[in-house]
């Protein structure tokens, strides 16, 4: 019996009546309307070939639905970023201090990279002598402003008589504290103020040398004998008295220069009536208040090559380290670390008899407290820090006249302060032979890299690791090696103990890795300085913002010095970009 087939309205006001799926997007009531406007079809079939239909768009949709769900589950999570809990300190309403927890997002390891290698250069310069010179230099700031500095220039010396030709390289690193102004300042003026006296000594080289000329001929024919005098800018002792005099001239121009200013504007009759000139708008007066307040320790490098000598100046606690290589009798060898200078600091015990000897007795047990130079400053040898350096009644009157018209208070001088200066800018300078690549016989034992690092790398690496980091770099380590297993494949050993004037050593976990990912080797150590291998450390001390992460690292700035024969390698070498030298001091 054939079936009738009812109107198609009345079918679909009862499929209106039920739920009508609406899946993805898709109604369902079109496919079935298509179906019951057709003529001639059955109702039935039609219905059910529509069902067919629907259950072939909602199958795939059902399936798909899940993994929908769980990739935008996981764009969520990427999305969200990755934080960690800091605590960090707080003045309260009492002025003390307290700490409460902020939530710090994290850096992603791609993002630690681009930090760590954001200010890191690298530089080779090739000299007529066949020496390759390369130099790494990076640094990474906790402070914002940064508060350390560093320069560099090499300069090819005057020809002299009796002198061979070669060059001064100079390298620095300066450690600022209490801002950026001292530290800016010298990475400007140190260098050629250094470089100025080295020619005067030259001149002076030169002058004795053609007026004392026929007198040594006559000596030597006389007594064959007899040495002839070295010349004042061979001498290792004139040279070194020559850097301590200019960074010692250089600090006390520093410390004058706003003193000079006031004295220009302060008369007799004023001074008696205890009235202080407004010297705020001077042009010059932040221009030398800042440098002479805030501080800045000073680490130079200079290499000598046409005296074949190194000279380390050192003030404050900044740090320099060479590597020598010491080969062995079956053609292998080891690396022997040599410190090349002493951290000044109250901890030092040669620092704290010097500097309780300079001062009357009855101030010998307040010159150093906790380790700190009047308890506050601790490098115990500075450039600027004029609250050190300056008598209480000069401080207050040159923050009456230079300060207080520009709110920017000064610091109250230290209770214990009656006898200053306290702080001295004057290096110790540390002196020794350069065995460069084109000398012949090759020794058995050479200076073959230097590092120059501000405390904040000395915080956390001993000079130990320091050399064996930057030897496996030097050898072409790859990737993650285990802590334990470094020394054996990059042995050292230890030269002449040296004070560690540090207040303590944070280190490294002696059971985790180091890494070495960084093409540029100063780069490299201060990764390794903050974790290494382990990443999950290294990436949360790196996400600390400024003001906070001082209180977990400093400022590092890390330069490393070595040197190649260049006259096997490849020609064409030139000169790193941005590097210049200079003809003539």
């Amino acid at each position: 019996m054939p079936l009738h087939r009812p109107p198609c309205r009345p079918l679909l006001t009862a499929l209106s009546r039920t739920a009508q799926p609406r899946i993805a997007g898709v109604h369902t009531t079109p496919t079935i309307l298509r179906a019951c406007t057709r003529s001639e079809a059955p109702v039935v079939p039609r219905l059910a070939r529509s069902m067919v239909h629907l259950r072939q768009i909602v199958r795939p949709i059902a399936f798909a639905v899940p993994a929908v769900a769980a990739y935008a589950y996981y764009r969520h999570r990427q999305s969200k970023p990755e934080t960690f809990d800091l605590a960090v300190p707080k003045r309260g309403p009492d002025g003390k201090r307290t700490f409460t927890q902020m939530s710090v997002p994290m850096l992603s390891m791609d993002e630690v990279d681009a930090r760590i290698r954001q200010n890191a250069i690298f530089k080779t310069t090739l000299r007529p002598d066949g020496i390759l010179w390369k130099q790494a230099t990076a640094f990474l700031p906790a402070n914002d402003p940064i508060e350390d500095a560093n320069a560099d220039t090499i300069v090819e010396q005057d020809l002299v008589p009796n002198s061979p030709p070669g060059d001064f390289l100079f390298y620095t690193v300066m450690d600022g504290h209490a801002g950026p102004h001292t530290s800016q300042l010298l990475s400007k003026t140190l260098i050629p103020a250094v470089g100025l006296e080295l020619a005067n000594l030259t001149k002076e080289s030169a002058q004795s040398s053609s007026q004392d000329g026929i007198m040594q001929r006559l000596r030597s024919l006389i007594w064959p004998t007899s040495s002839s005098s070295v010349s004042l800018d061979a001498d290792p002792q004139a040279v070194s008295g020559a850097i301590k005099r200019t960074f010692t001239r250089l600090d006390w121009e520093l410390i004058n220069a706003p003193l000079r200013i006031l004295a220009a504007h302060l008369d007799k009759a004023a001074l008696e009536k205890n009235i202080i000139p407004d010297l705020s708008q001077h042009p010059m007066a932040l221009a030398t208040m800042l440098p002479a307040m805030s501080g800045s320790c000073a680490l130079m490098a200079l290499f000598d090559t046409a005296r074949r000598n190194l000279y380390v100046a050192c003030t404050g606690d900044s740090r320099a380290v060479a590597g020598y290589w010491e080969e062995t009798e079956d053609g292998q060898g080891h690396w022997r670390v040599e410190v090349l200078t002493e951290d000044q600091t109250g901890r030092n015990p040669k620092e704290l008899q010097r500097i309780q000897s300079e001062h009357p007795p009855d101030e010998a047990d307040a010159v150093i407290q906790r380790g700190r130079i009047l308890g506050g400053l601790e490098p115990s040898r500075a450039f600027g820090d004029a609250r050190y350096k300056w008598p209480r009644e000069i401080q207050e009157m040159l923050g009456k006249a230079f300060l207080e018209g520009n709110n920017k208070p000064m610091r109250p001088a230290p209770s214990a302060l009656k006898t200053p200066p306290y702080v001295t800018a004057c290096p110790e300078v540390t002196h020794r032979k350069l065995t460069l690549p084109s000398s012949d016989p090759k020794p058995k034992s050479a200076l073959r890299f230097l590092v120059l690092a501000t405390d904040g790398l000395w915080d956390e690496l001993t000079s130990d690791e320091v050399v064996a980091l930057v030897g496996g770099h030097l050898a072409g380590l790859q990737g993650t090696v285990p802590k334990a297993s470094l020394p054996s494949l990059v042995p050292t050993s230890a030269g002449a103990p040296t004070v560690d004037g540090k207040a303590k050593h944070r280190g490294n976990d002696a059971q985790g890795t180091w890494e070495f990912r960084d093409e540029n080797v100063s780069a490299h150590l201060i990764r390794n300085a903050f974790g290494g291998g382990d990443h999950e450390h290294l990436r949360k001390t790196l996400s600390i913002p400024a003001p906070y992460a001082r209180n977990f690292r400093d400022d590092i700035t890390v330069t490393v010095v070595w040197w190649e024969d260049a006259r096997s390698a490849e020609p064409g070498v030139k000169q790193g970009e941005g590097e210049a030298v200079r003809t003539k001091l």
